[in-house]
């Protein structure tokens, strides 16, 4: 941890995982609050927006607690915003499960489809491959539990940095950065020293600030 003591905010929309992602961003030093709490989580240095499940159900959380409308604001102003998994997705424009269109929060443009594979879930550890990030090293694996994704750089607006990985010939993309948002459709909080030092370089870029 460099420069000050940054303050981290994990959303408390009803999803799983919550608490080996709070667990996994203490480890850095930083100062995390599980919170639903609008002022809290927009005065924080960095929000955290977990997510595991289905699109369409996250989304209903998400919108009961208020969570649309946060993180637009906070991209809005340009405030850091770290999506992991679901999380990542749902700032997609939409997302499509069994037939049906579920609206996102649209922070990216595209649309979340199921990968175009048989050999379903995409679970276990993955080498993720792309330059310009400033947080995600090519060539480093991570954790993968998933079905769904966005699959082309049409699915994210002009300017942002795409990650990539592939699961039985499918490319899709594996994090994607934009301005203040950092999100991966991996799990950093699962992904052993390669996830924590991502985290590391998130929480320290808040610090530094």
């Amino acid at each position: 941890m460099t420069g000050r003591i940054p303050r981290v905010a994990v959303l408390d929309y009803g999803s799983g995982n919550i608490h080996s992602v709070v667990r996994a961003f203490q480890a850095t030093g930083a100062e995390v609050e599980l919170t639903t709490d609008r002022g809290r989580a927009l005065s924080a240095d960095g929000l955290v927006v977990p997510g595991v499940g289905a699109f369409a159900a996250c989304m209903e959380q998400l919108t009961a607690v208020g969570g649309i409308e946060l993180i637009q604001t906070r991209v809005t102003a340009g405030r850091p915003l770290l999506g992991i998994c679901v999380g990542h997705q749902i700032l997609f424009a939409s997302g499509v499960e069994h037939g049906i269109h579920s609206a996102g929060v649209g922070i990216f443009p595209g649309s979340v489809r199921q990968l175009p594979t048989t050999r379903l879930p995409h679970m276990g550890w993955n080498e993720v491959t792309g330059f310009g990030s400033r947080f995600v090293p090519s060539s480093t694996r991570f954790y993968f539990v998933h079905s769904y994704a966005a699959l082309t750089h049409q699915d994210l607006p002009a300017g942002a940095v795409p990650l990539w990985a592939t699961h039985d010939g499918v490319t899709f993309i594996a994090a994607a950065e934009w301005g203040p948002v950092l999100s991966t459709q991996f799990h950093p909080e699962k992904s052993g020293a390669a996830g924590l030092a991502l985290i590391h370089r998130w929480t320290d870029g808040l610090g530094a600030a």
